[in-house]
């Protein structure tokens, strides 16, 4: 059994800087559900508040005087190629937690002929124009997992933007479909949404189930790996 997890970048690297005691004990909860059994895991990293803050320096840099009519043609492949920058950190350091489940090196393409040694493998950003929530779709397609669990810094899905809309309700389950007409089918660098569309719509395309849930609550976490009830939206 292999399940892929999106891990939010935003969890392994709050505003503060990286957070190890989050790290220590995410992975005890982690090892523990992989030695129990012939289980394998795939750690996609995001790139989180740092990929966001390097690029809204670079926007200012852009913004300036003289810069922006200049560079606006390449401005999402260059915010692109700094987010990618910023997921294989996080990504470096998450597989350095695991090095000793980990033999392999972080995978930069998801695209690539993949093999995998040990019971995790960890991926960051792969190219400009392609989220890590696309990456985890295609390792899930890759390795025949049928479900990505995509840890982030909420808990779950809302019927709407609840900063905007206080009577936005908190959902247990969307399809894809309500998931893009929330969001849109378009996927911008640094966009902070749920789920890329262009992945939702390739995971609807191969019939996954994502599994949206906040990646600090730890025993819901757990609850979701063996299959109990959990807090959280199921996209499918």
């Amino acid at each position: 059994m292999t399940v892929v997890i999106s891990l939010g970048g935003s969890i392994v690297a709050p505003q503060g800087g990286p957070d190890g005691l989050f790290l220590s004990r995410f992975r005890k909860v982690l090892t523990s559900w992989l030695d129990a059994d012939d289980r394998k895991a795939i750690l996609v990293v995001g790139g989180g508040s740092a990929a966001r803050q390097w690029q809204k320096a670079y926007k200012e840099f852009v913004e300036d005087a003289g810069q922006k009519q200049a560079r606006a043609s390449q401005l999402d492949e260059s915010l692109d190629r700094i987010g990618i920058a910023a997921t294989r950190l996080n990504a470096q350091l998450v597989r350095e937690v695991f090095s000793d489940y980990c033999p392999d090196q972080v995978i930069t393409d998801p695209s690539a002929d993949i093999s995998m040694h040990g019971k995790i493998l960890v991926a960051a950003g792969w190219k400009p124009g392609f989220s890590t929530d696309y990456d985890a779709v295609l390792l899930a397609e890759h390795f025949h997992a049928d479900k990505i669990v995509n840890l982030s810094n909420i808990s779950q899905i809302y019927s709407a933007d609840p900063k905007k809309e206080p009577e936005a309700k908190p959902l247990t389950h969307i399809t894809f479909d309500g998931l893009l007409r929330m969001t849109g089918a378009v996927w911008n660098p640094g966009a902070n949404l749920p789920f890329d569309p262009i992945a939702a719509a390739k995971a609807k395309e191969l019939g996954l189930r994502i599994i949206f849930a906040s990646g600090t609550d730890l025993e819901n976490f757990s609850r979701i790996l063996i299959g109990d009830s959990f807090l959280g939206t199921i996209i499918d």
